[in-house]
């Protein structure tokens, strides 16, 4: 059974607070980072105590550096320094160390040099009951790279001699990871993991400022660790992350993300090898099936009006709720102003919202299984009173999943069941949900990216930076692998953009927008027009800058402006999106036709948001 590690620098806090996370998150064991020990006022032997009392076991000491190759009376510092670690460790209860590759410029490449230092230093571990992981570092004078490392800890043949493998320094430059084949399981000393968005700058910067947990970046971790699993290797899977965001979040929530990911990356790379893991996979499609939006009794009236003025109907009575089915297309949208129950009180604590979310899966409970497995827990009457006899996970903003299954024609029995008909024809129009729009708080952006593509199996395309006129926001799209499921996930540390404020205003985000997909939507916009909709004028200079950037004839360019589209185009296709008015400034539905496009209109969002300003201006909101 693999086991599971943290360096303490991948947390925030205190070396004690560090511990007590890592404890509560879950893991076997900490890799001890120098500094942490160093600022902390207790002993080796207190933090070992503290280790035992807790559960955990010190899994590494690290980092040891310039070692390897230094002349003259700096080869003696460097081996009575290691000497005094040593000592150090064995307080600590650790027996295994992280040598990391010379940075020193005074160090030598000789190779024959570097092989007799680690050949002696073996020799002082081996007296220690001490192995010695040697990693390159990717930024190292003279070895950087794993297959260099590898082929010096083979000639070193010591058994007290390994090599660390870590993710970061591998995958940032581009080294295949079908070479770890070459590499013995029984010579890998220790593994450390760590994903990170794709930049282009110096590799120490990149490192020491941009790590994040596995599924949260985009390197390919899942395929280099199924390559550390071909060799054999059964020792622990660690991270060692190195983030400016994360040394300001709570140390629990990063500890939890940080299992999170060591879980998911472990199977997907199983996955990878043909294996079986016993926990079930990602669902092979998932589909969303209804929105539920949660009232007052008050805000009905106004918000059937919305739904009625965008061409929804109302097609269902709840047989014992004060809840309706509206439906248009295959979109389902619920309406929930029940005086109690789950959805009452969460539109007490985030106001008119959507509360929750219908998913459809091939098999319910194997999804629910999986976010067991992941440590996300199902919802129970006692925390979501009179929710639906459905499995419920929590999701953004504190709302709800629904998981329906497809096998059983789950969602077409639950319809039938829960709701008396009002016999209200539906237009056939076709009509889907594009993508649901979520706002989430900054220190939760990566979080719940990682929730999405572990539990779901959704995939990162690339993120967005949407201007504000008041800050910046970033954008992450995530999509199953047939889009049929898009989410795109929003986040601001700017006080003043529209997404900080919903955040404020809901009290910690959740869904601001619907995104609903046509193929016709210069004819939607007509009908909405005839039926009143209230949608979001869209500016002229717009207009006039949009045909001379993509070359547009006069008649389209007044075609969109005449109906307020906004258009996007590259080299796949094109995209046309037309936004409605928000509903008490919570929230608000988008309507899009896609021609071979897989963006999200990025360059208009910030157009978008700046009509969105110039109403709450308007109306002093």
């Amino acid at each position: 059974m693999t086991t599971f590690g943290i360096a303490t620098v991948s947390l925030s806090g205190t070396l004690e607070e560090k511990l007590r996370a890592a404890a509560a998150a879950g893991y076997d064991g900490v890799e001890i980072f120098e500094n942490d020990l160093i600022a902390s006022p207790l002993s080796p032997r207190e933090v070992r105590a503290m280790l035992d009392d807790l559960g955990l076991a010190c899994m590494l000491y690290q980092p040891f550096r310039d070692f390897e190759g230094m002349p003259g009376a700096l080869r003696q510092r460097a081996l009575d320094r290691a000497e005094a670690k040593f000592d150090l460790m064995g307080e600590l209860g650790a027996d295994r160390i992280l040598l990391c590759s010379n940075c020193s410029p005074a160090a030598l490449g000789e190779r024959s040099r570097i092989i007799a230092d680690l050949h002696e230093l073996g020799e002082r571990a081996g007296k220690r009951g001490i192995i010695v992981g040697y990693e390159a570092l990717a930024w190292g004078r003279h070895v950087f790279d794993h297959r260099d490392a590898w082929a010096i800890v083979e000639a070193v043949d010591h058994p007290h001699i390994g090599i660390i493998l870590d993710s970061f320094h591998s995958l940032s430059r581009g080294i295949p990871s079908e070479s770890i084949r070459a590499i013995a399981g029984d010579k890998i000393a220790f593994v450390q993991l760590a994903d990170a968005p794709r930049l282009d700058m110096d590799l120490l910067y990149w490192s020491r400022h941009f790590r994040n947990f596995p599924g949260q970046g985009g390197l390919p971790v899942e395929e280099y660790v199924a390559e550390i699993l071909r060799t054999g290797y059964n020792g622990p899977l660690s991270l060692e992350i190195f983030n400016d965001r994360f040394r300001g979040w709570s140390p629990d929530l990063i500890a939890a993300d940080g299992l999170r990911s060591l879980r998911h990356v472990e199977d997907a790379a199983e996955r990878l090898l043909g294996r079986t893991p016993d926990v079930p996979p990602p669902p092979a499609t998932v589909r969303p099936e209804f929105v539920e939006f949660a009232v007052e009794a008050a805000d009905v009236p106004a918000l059937e009006q919305m739904f009625g003025s965008l061409g929804f109907t109302k097609t269902g009575y709840h047989r014992a709720k004060a809840v309706t089915r509206w439906q248009a297309g295959s979109v389902n949208l619920v309406i929930n102003a029940e005086p109690t129950g789950f959805g009452h009180d969460f539109e007490r604590q985030h106001g008119a919202s959507i509360c929750a979310v219908g998913l459809v899966v091939p098999d319910r409970d194997a999804v629910a299984a999986r976010a067991a497995y992941l440590g996300i827990g199902r919802i129970g009457d006692d925390e979501a009173p009179g929710n639906l006899s459905l499995p419920a996970l929590r999701g953004i903003g504190g709302s709800l999943i629904y998981l329906i299954g497809a096998e059983e024609e789950e969602a077409a029995s639950v319809w039938e069941a829960e709701f008396a008909p009002t016999g209200a024809a539906v237009d056939a129009e076709p009509l889907t949900i594009d993508h649901l729009a979520a706002v989430v708080r900054i220190d939760e952006y990566l979080s719940w990216q990682l929730y999405w593509r572990s539990l779901f199996g959704l995939e990162q395309s690339l993120q967005s930076d949407v201007i504000d006129p008041s800050g910046l926001v970033l954008s992450q799209p995530l999509r199953s692998a047939d889009g049929a499921l898009r989410v795109t996930l929003n986040a601001s540390d700017a006080a003043g953009t529209l997404s900080a404020r919903f955040v404020d205003h809901t009290v910690g985000g959740g869904y601001q927008h619907v995104a609903l997909a046509t193929g016709d939507l210069a004819g939607k916009a007509a009908s909405l027009a005839t039926i009143g909709a209230d949608m979001l004028p869209i500016g002229a200079n717009y207009y006039d800058d949009l045909a001379a950037r993509f070359g547009l004839d006069a008649a389209t360019r007044d075609q969109l402006r005449a109906a307020h589209i906004l258009y996007d185009a590259d080299a796949q296709g094109d995209y046309r999106q037309l936004y409605s008015r928000a509903f008490h400034k919570r929230f608000f539905f988008e309507f899009v036709e896609r021609r071979a496009y897989e963006g999200y209109g990025a360059p208009n969002a910030g157009v978008r948001i700046a009509s969105q300003e110039r109403f709450k201006t308007a109306e002093g909101g």
